[in-house]
């Protein structure tokens, strides 16, 4: 719900980041913690008469995490906890682990089926589920922490956790226009290089780059093997015919091939420019996109 403040005007605006702090990781590291009872049918406390599941065993989960999630925060004593809660816990953090955990979480959720409470040992014996509801649930609730606090990530239709860039190029019409390719290998290199620029790991990013210029050179060839005959027909088909937009496209695909071969993005010698800048990134990937969902809407 909107505040007082909020539906008045009174509210700065929330600044919209990618960089989990401690209080944003401590809020999504409580929703993970009030959901994992739902996991107690993968790591069981067994009720001792064997009638069912008592709650989730977090000595279990946490061995299980250590493969899982390696890089997942940890205390000096090896306890999965939030970071800087205790003074003597001073490492560093990897937030992709974080969203990792959070991933985890959603695709181990069970729904709890019968909860009966158990006089005797005055605890609930659970049994479990195989529907969604809770795991709906969760991801809604994340989904809501990611919005409240302007982290620039979502859970998305396929319950995969993506960055959402802002301003960016992309959207479902481009999506749908790669559907529609064709040429397998020019569809398979973009829907690569869509889910890597939408992973949230910087590095995943910075292959996207790389993955779309091969897209692009990939493109050139759509309509045989000789490249610049068939970049050629293709620039003609997206002019219509208009020299001033012939020249306009010409130029760019040739200014796309000139950064190609000149940063590192499909060549890494040690003559190539460094991408010094994560951010960078986006501008690569967004100018390059932008000339290709251009081309693949006048493909035969």
């Amino acid at each position: 719900m909107d505040y007082y403040t909020q539906r008045h005007g009174m509210r700065k605006p929330i600044n919209k980041t990618y960089i989990i702090d401690e209080s944003k990781y401590a809020l999504l590291f409580d929703c993970c913690s009030r959901y994992k009872k739902y996991l107690a049918w993968k790591y069981p406390v067994e009720c001792p008469d064997g009638n069912g599941i008592v709650e989730c065993d977090d000595e279990k989960l946490e061995t299980d995490l250590l493969y899982e999630i390696p890089t997942l925060y940890r205390s000096n004593n090896g306890k999965v906890v939030i970071p800087g809660k205790n003074v003597w816990d001073s490492k560093q953090y990897d937030q992709y682990a974080l969203l990792d955990y959070v991933e985890f979480i959603r695709v181990n959720c069970r729904d709890i089926k019968n909860s009966n409470w158990h006089s005797f040992y005055k605890h609930n014996d659970l049994s479990f589920a195989t529907t969604d509801r809770i795991g709906a649930e969760f991801e809604k609730e994340i989904n809501e922490i990611f919005e409240k606090t302007g982290l620039l990530y979502r859970f998305n239709e396929e319950h995969i956790i993506e960055r959402i860039e802002e301003n960016g190029v992309l959207d479902k019409t481009i999506v749908e226009h790669i559907e529609v390719i064709s040429e397998i290998g020019v569809k398979e290199l973009l829907k690569d290089a869509i889910v890597l620029h939408q992973t949230p790991n910087p590095k995943a990013q910075k292959d996207s780059v790389e993955k779309i210029w091969d897209a692009l050179e990939r493109l050139k060839t759509y309509y045989g093997s000789d490249k610049r005959k068939s970049a050629n027909q293709l620039v003609n088909d997206m002019s219509g015919g208009n020299i001033s937009f012939k020249d306009l496209f010409d130029e760019e695909f040739k200014k796309l091939t000139e950064i190609g071969n000149n940063f590192r993005i499909r060549h890494h010698e040690t003559d190539k420019i460094e991408i010094t800048d994560y951010k960078y990134n986006d501008y690569f990937f967004n100018r390059c996109l932008s000339l290709i969902a251009l081309a693949i809407q006048y493909l035969k």
